[in-house]
């Protein structure tokens, strides 16, 4: 995992990183040139690791607001192989940033809608706000989370409301099982070398470029070499055949997602075309 942090661990990992990273180089717009370039607007800190506020695309603007982040990120610790937690109580704390990166608020969430590490890697918060307040006291709308599987290729920005640095480069491709430790997820998003994401980044999302949504959140990468061991993911095909792609980088997609959610924003994990997880 792209390890949470804290003020223990931080030095750390700037240590292992060699020195606090420098700001990424800016995103190429590839898109039509009406649309703007990604910005921080929407995504959010946590004391650990990145995050973003979520609608889908059936949201209402009086939902209760929700967040996404890692199921590592989860603040009572790694959920367990084969663990989903639904409906656990949280008062956790959320940044809210702006276009700019600037932190212009703090949202509450109050239950644990949603966690696992198995299959995926995900922690949906809800929020004691709706997306119309936060609207209307901060001018920030949430991203929108695209329900069909992403293409290789796509153009991403991945980005780090802990860091507040954008991450560029493309899907390389998908990875039938992504293996790190005890965990093990599926159809991963593999990057292309130029997103060279780090601890903290963890929860990112990961935004399509050309229509603004979110397609995977980023979770992982191979940091040392190693073979399937905490910190160094490996790939494994249908086949069980192993490969380890030193310094590369992953997300789980979560174009799965919102089936699994019903009118204002509830979980419903035995509706239609729901295939994340189940207690």
């Amino acid at each position: 995992m792209k390890k949470p942090l804290g003020a223990v661990v931080t030095a750390l990992v700037l240590a292992g990183a060699g020195a606090a990273p420098a700001v990424a180089a800016p995103v190429k717009d590839t898109a039509a040139p009406a649309l703007q370039a990604v910005n921080f607007a929407g995504t959010v800190s946590l004391s650990n690791c990145s995050g973003s506020v979520i609608r889908f695309p059936n949201s209402a603007d009086t939902d209760p607001a929700l967040v996404m982040t890692n199921g590592h990120c989860l603040e009572t610790g790694f959920p367990s192989p084969g663990e989903v937690i639904t409906g656990q109580s949280s008062s956790r704390s959320f940044g809210l940033l702006n276009s700019s990166g600037s932190r212009i608020g703090t949202l509450r969430a109050n239950q644990v809608v949603y966690s696992t590490m198995t299959d995926t890697d995900v922690t949906i918060y809800r929020l004691t706000t709706t997306y119309s307040a936060i609207r209307s006291s901060y001018g920030i709308s949430p991203l929108t989370v695209q329900d069909t599987h992403p293409t290789a290729g796509t153009a991403i920005t991945v980005v780090s409301g802990y860091w507040k640095r954008t991450y560029a480069c493309n899907i390389d491709g998908f990875v039938y099982r992504l293996k790190e430790g005890d965990w093990t997820w599926k159809d991963s998003v593999r990057y292309t070398s130029a997103c060279q994401t780090i601890g903290g980044t963890s929860g990112s999302p990961v935004i399509d470029n050309a229509t603004g949504k979110v397609v995977a959140v980023n979770n992982t990468g191979n940091e040392d070499g190693e073979r399937c061991t905490e910190n160094n993911p490996c790939e494994v095909d249908a086949s069980g055949n192993v490969t380890v792609r030193q310094g590369i980088n992953y997300a789980e997609e979560t174009y799965q997602i919102p089936a699994c959610f019903t009118t204002g924003n509830k979980l419903n994990l035995s509706a239609s075309g729901c295939t994340l997880p189940k207690p």
